[in-house]
């Protein structure tokens, strides 16, 4: 069988709020110096459940995929540290700037050209936009089956079973392959590879493809020329606030006073 993880490289989530910039005119993080970006916790989550189901029935190829500039590969060799097999980085000038519909549509003009793909691995969302749509898109493309939101994930008898998150609940859906499914953190903490994995994972070869490669797509159908969402403003919202300590001399006196500012507010 072939399964497919995608992998998302992004800034990294504990960056310092005071070292976190943006650049409004341009509408783009300003990546911090010396934080390197790392890849998101969600597309781990995603590998391992792929890295699980080979490991019980055997006989898996896994290729982890990313979409992003040169420095991605440093997420796809942290999944082929994990377990995985074979790194894919799309890399094109012609992809940057993109949308999720973009992300997709090139993520699943790739899984077609890979061919004999039978289940394709996302985290439940990216660790920055967190909008969880890029999942349903390669399976919207693709026109295959998708289970969201999984905290489990089985594959036997050429069928996919996911026990699906809910609100109120947990649900068990059934598809047959191939299949798109995006895990939550729910299935568990993603494995850390050992020191001589990630040794050998550093002496792999990613295969990389460029917009050429993809040869039912052209430079209006990627990055910012065929994106569908416009974004309008991207800002560091303002936290500023007033605040004012209540004095008095013990806790009857401050409650006093507070019941005063209040009414003086009109609140009460």
């Amino acid at each position: 069988m072939h399964f497919v993880v995608c992998a998302k490289q992004i800034l990294d989530p504990d960056t310092p709020p005071s070292a976190f910039k943006i650049d409004e005119a341009k509408n783009e993080v300003i990546p911090a110096p010396g934080i390197a970006p790392v890849l998101s916790q969600f597309d781990g989550i995603a590998a391992e459940a792929a890295l699980r189901i080979k490991e019980k029935i055997g006989d898996v190829k896994i290729t982890v995929i990313s979409l992003g500039k040169g420095s991605a590969q440093a997420a796809i060799k942290q999944v082929l540290a994990m377990g995985a097999d074979e790194g894919l980085l799309l890399e094109d000038d012609a992809f940057e700037n993109g949308d999720h519909y973009t992300t997709a549509l090139v993520l699943s003009e790739a899984i077609k050209k890979l061919g004999d793909v039978d289940a394709v691995f996302c985290g439940r969302q990216a660790a920055d936009w967190d909008m969880g749509q890029v999942g349903l898109g390669i399976s919207q493309l693709l026109d295959i089956p998708c289970a969201i939101i999984g905290k489990n994930v089985d594959v036997s008898d050429n069928k996919m079973t996911v026990e699906r998150v809910l609100l109120d609940g947990i649900e068990t859906v059934e598809m047959a392959l191939p299949a798109v499914v995006t895990v939550s953190n729910e299935l568990g903490e993603p494995r850390y590879p050992k020191l001589q994995q990630i040794m050998q994972a550093a002496k792999k070869t990613v295969t990389k493809w460029n917009l050429d490669d993809l040869e039912n797509l052209n430079k209006t159908d990627v990055g910012e020329a065929g994106r569908k969402l416009k974004l309008e403003k991207l800002f560091i919202p303002d936290n500023d606030s007033d605040v004012e300590f209540i004095e008095g001399e013990n806790a009857q006196e401050k409650a006093n006073n507070l019941v005063a500012k209040l009414r003086e507010a009109k609140i009460l």
